[in-house]
């Protein structure tokens, strides 16, 4: 697995409306592993293909809450096998192995191949939303309650959900992004200029930084 740079607003990337999968390949499924292993390491909870720079339809998710626990433990025994099998490369890469497959057979993360909303709730919640593409930003976004997603999962095969809850709110957010939509775009646009500002300022003073070092 391989950790992917998120890209944030304003890339114009983010605009973009992803194209739906042709083919649930080894190639969809290896895109998968690196956008969860990105989302864990970002600490984030979703993301789309397109914030990883793939403007595809495919979304990660993992919204139980003590998988920031499980990760932890995991890292301090992942630290001890190493030490162990420090001269061993082969040990390193059964232990990395191992530990994806069964965060797999937890049935943690959710995959979703060409999610399409078939329903929603005329009922409305208000949640606290951030994104990993808008880094530091949270603000209420008012989303239907519940709804009914249909998908291919991580293996190709065609499921149908009922979303409710933090479930619900994280994958609307999601399919935003599959449309080219940010959660700042539900904001009035007043707030939305003075995010992005605070964004491009924090930009220019990083690459500032990094041409001082």
């Amino acid at each position: 697995m391989t950790i992917r740079p998120i890209i944030e607003v304003p890339d114009p990337r983010l605009k973009t409306i992803s194209e739906p999968v042709v083919e649930v390949s080894d190639a969809t499924r290896a895109l998968m592993d690196d956008m969860l292993e990105t989302m864990y390491h970002a600490n984030g909870i979703g993301l789309a293909a397109i914030q990883v720079g793939v403007a595809e339809r495919i979304i990660v998710m993992d919204i139980s809450p003590s998988y920031r626990e499980d990760d932890a433990a995991e890292a301090e025994t992942e630290a001890e096998t190493e030490v162990e099998a420090e001269d061993d490369k082969d040990d390193e890469e059964a232990a990395e192995a191992r530990r994806w497959r069964d965060l797999l057979k937890d049935e943690k993360p959710r995959f979703f191949v060409n999610p399409e909303i078939i329903w929603t709730a005329d009922e409305t919640r208000n949640y606290q939303e951030g994104c990993l593409s808008v880094p530091g930003f949270y603000d209420d976004v008012e989303r239907p309650a519940q709804c009914t997603l249909r998908f291919l999962d991580y293996d190709g095969a065609p499921q149908e959900i009922d979303c409710d809850g933090l479930l619900a709110t994280c994958i609307q957010h999601e399919m935003d992004h599959l449309n080219g939509i940010v959660f700042l775009d539900h904001l009035s646009r007043l707030k939305r200029q003075m995010v992005i500002k605070k964004l491009q300022k924090a930009e220019r003073e990083k690459a500032d930084q990094a041409a001082q070092a």
